[in-house]
Formats: structure tokens, C-alpha cells, sequence
């Protein structure tokens, strides 16, 4: 079967691929390994994603963030960074003449069904569920795809969007550099007696990592424990009143008793950075591409900003008549979301590497950051525009600007 763009993986940075086309003309496809009907109402995996104004500006071009219902939508006003046993913490506020808030927090499941209903209700686009891949095959004209039943599909260009762990971008032979943090991540939705008042809590405890991710409701949040793997087991094998004590103990009860509102879910955590995202007739969006560790909240953002930049460069070569599989137009791409992405990808493990290394000399190290950074009101001006992000996606696609979708 023939097509213009074969993209692999239906998770959220595919299908805003595939939204992104819109209008372009070009005949697109996408294969999810698993059950297409799935992902209509996709179930709920626990994991609270936090967009920034550009990623919601992106979202509402592309028609999606008009489909989240508004008690599916939390507030982000304010970060608070705490270390150790500091009880007041480093705070960041929006900056001067900023009313908005900071971000905003979204259930993935919610992101998920959104971008399936708009991607599937696109003009020229495809979706095809139980899609094992096999190989691919690229040559000078168009890249094959092999399933593991048999079934062959050709592109001029492939799109690998499945995971971290990208059995497309090994087959490929793009490299990428692993670096597994030794840490299991636990995510739970709690309701606590205290109101979590808009604010996103990061707790670099010793020994344990603590977040909170308020939501839509005052007194509900996510709550984030990064734990070594076999204190991690334990506290799933607890029973929800007991995870709950758990918690409110963890947090030294400073949002009161906290009770468990959704069974919690557990996943590895492994930094992920390829170092190519592309390849012949074939290029990396998404985790496939960054897979970045949880503590600066930008992996979905990441991964919404290369599909746009590339959805960009695609639609621009449709226009002009030219192959969408261009070596250049691919390099361009690379080029554009390496120099996006590879700063904070580096600042994140300096950060996770200072403020999870309990040895003396760190920990003093550590609080003279904090320290410094709480009599510098500049400095956190500075960070609090880096959450906000008002200027970090790259321009949308023309037609969506046309045909007038997200106003």
C-alpha cells in the first residue's frame, strides 16, 4: 500500500503528527501496534502531563485542547523546589505583568483521546490498529515497512513515534544514548485535606524524590514518588489506606491526611537522547527522539514541538512539489529540534544529578544553589519565563492558520 508519511506509534506526539498535516494533500498513515478501538477511550495511566502556553497555543490551532472537559484542566500558578528538610522552599511565581498561570496540567489518557478523535477525523489521514512492525526498508524512492503479520505498507517517508525504547529507531540503526536514574517513578491521584492552592510541589527529599501535581480540583493533586526500585514495590503492594498514611507521612502532613483517589501505576525511569533523528527516509518525534526525565515536565512538550517543526517543513515540501523524504528538509528538522531540545536535556540530568546525590558534599552544595537563587528575584523571573514558554513551538502548519481551526 502506498502513502506519502507512514507514522509509528498512535501515542500523543503521532497523532498531533498526524493532525499537523491537515491540508497538506499528502496521504498519511499511522500504525499502532495495538487495539485501534483502544484508542478512542484510552484507559487511564496515571501520568498528569504539564503543558506550557505554547504548547495549549499549539493544541488549540491544531482543534484539540477544545475537546478537554474543564474539570480535566488544572492550574498551574506557582512552583515550589524544597531540599531536605527546608520548610519554606524556593518559590516561583509567573513573572511581573504575567496574570495567566504558569501552565497548565492535563491527565494523559485525556491528551490522548483528544488527539485520536482529531487526528482520526482528518481528511487524508488513516489509522490502523494491530500493526506489529517488523522491518523497515528504506531505498531511493520510498521506505517499506514489514508487519509482523506479513502486511507491507511503502511511504516516502517514515515516521518513528512509538517509544523511548524504539524498536524503529534500533532497526534503523540510529543510536541513542541511555541513561537509566536507578529510580522506579509512582504516580497516584490523592485528594488531601489542605488545598494544594495551584501550586506544583518538587521535594528533593533524601533518599526519595516527592512531587505534586495540583489538579482541577482545589484538594486533588498527582502525587510523584521517585523510589528505588524495590521501595517502590513495596509501596505498591500496600493497601490504598495504608498508601495513603504512607504519603501523608512522606509529606510530613503538611497538606493534612491525603487519601488515595485512583489505583497508582509505576514506571522506570530512563533518559533517553538519540544522537540522530534522522535517517533515510526516515526521521524521530517524540520519545522516540527525547525521552526526557519527569523533573522539568517538558516531554510531551518536546515531543508536541518536533511534530509541529516537522509537520512545518512537511507541508512547506508539499507545496513546493518536493519530496517529503529530502535529505536537506530532514537535516533541516534535526538541525531545529537538536538546538530545541539539547540544553535542557542536559540541564536535566545537572539537576537530577545534584539534587538526588545525598552524599554531605552535595547536599551543601545544593543549599548554597537554593540559597543563592532565593536573594536573586531576577533569577527566578528568569526560570519562571522558562516555564511559561510563550515563544518555544514552532509555527503551525499555513493551512490551520486558513482554514481558521482553534479560534
Amino acid at each position: 500500500m502506498e502513502h506519502d508519511i507512514l507514522i509509528i506509534g498512535a501515542g500523543p506526539s503521532g497523532l498531533c503528527m498526524a493532525r499537523a498535516l491537515a491540508g497538506s494533500g499528502l496521504r498519511v498513515i499511522v500504525l499502532e501496534q495495538g487495539d485501534a478501538a483502544a484508542l478512542a477511550d484510552p484507559a487511564d495511566d496515571g501520568r498528569e502531563i504539564a503543558l506550557t502556553h505554547a504548547s495549549r497555543a499549539a493544541l488549540e490551532r491544531l482543534g484539540m485542547w477544545q475537546a478537554f472537559a474543564p474539570e480535566e484542566i488544572g492550574e498551574l500558578r506557582r512552583a515550589l523546589v524544597i531540599d531536605g528538610d527546608d520548610r519554606e522552599g524556593l518559590q516561583f511565581d509567573p513573572p511581573a505583568g504575567e496574570a495567566g498561570p504558569l501552565g497548565w496540567m492535563l491527565p494523559n489518557h485525556a491528551i490522548r483521546r483528544a488527539a485520536f478523535a482529531c487526528a482520526s477525523g482528518t481528511e487524508g489521514v488513516a489509522i490502523v490498529g494491530g500493526a506489529r512492525v517488523a522491518a523497515l526498508a528504506p531505498s531511493a524512492q520510498a521506505i517499506e515497512v514489514r508487519l509482523e503479520d506479513g502486511r507491507r505498507f511503502r511511504a516516502r517517508l517514515a515516521i518513528a513515534a512509538d517509544n523511548r525504547f524504539s524498536g524503529c529507531r534500533r532497526a534503523m540503526g540510529l543510536r541513542a544514548d541511555h541513561h537509566d536514574f536507578g529510580k522506579v517513578m509512582v504516580v497516584v491521584k490523592v485528594v488531601h485535606e489542605q488545598p494544594h492552592q495551584a501550586t506544583a510541589w518538587e521535594w528533593f527529599r533524601y533518599g526519595q524524590t516527592l512531587a505534586l501535581l495540583p489538579l482541577h480540583d482545589p484538594q486533588t493533586s498527582s502525587a510523584v514518588l521517585t523510589l528505588v526500585p524495590a521501595e517502590a514495590a513495596a509501596f505498591m503492594a500496600k493497601s490504598a489506606e495504608e498508601q495513603g498514611l504512607d504519603l501523608a507521612r512522606r509529606f510530613e502532613h503538611r497538606l493534612g491526611a491525603i487519601r488515595i483517589a485512583a489505583a497508582p501505576h509505576a514506571y522506570p525511569l530512563v533518559g533517553v537522547y538519540a544522537r540522530r533523528f534522522v535517517g533515510p527516509r526516515f526521521a524521530l518525534v517524540g520519545d522516540a527522539a527525547v525521552g526526557m526525565h519527569p523533573v522539568t515536565a517538558h516531554g510531551f512538550n518536546f515531543g508536541l514541538a518536533g511534530a509541529t517543526r516537522l509537520a512545518g517543513l512537511l507541508q512547506d515540501a508539499a507545496r513546493a512539489g518536493r519530496d517529503p523524504g529530502d535529505p536537506a528538509l530532514l537535516a533541516r528538522y534535526q538541525r531545529g529540534h537538536r538546538l530545541a531540545t539539547a540544553p535542557l536535556y542536559a540541564a536535566t540530568r545537572l539537576v537530577v544529578d545534584l539534587f538526588t546525590d545525598d552524599r554531605l558534599p552535595t547536599r551543601v552544595l545544593r543549599k548554597a544553589v537554593l540559597g543563592a537563587s532565593s536573594r536573586l528575584p531576577g533569577f527566578r523571573q528568569l526560570v519562571a519565563r522558562g516555564l511559561l514558554d510563550r515563544g518555544g513551538m514552532p509555527r503551525l502548519p499555513r493551512p490551520f492558520a486558513r482554514a481558521g481551526l482553534g479560534r
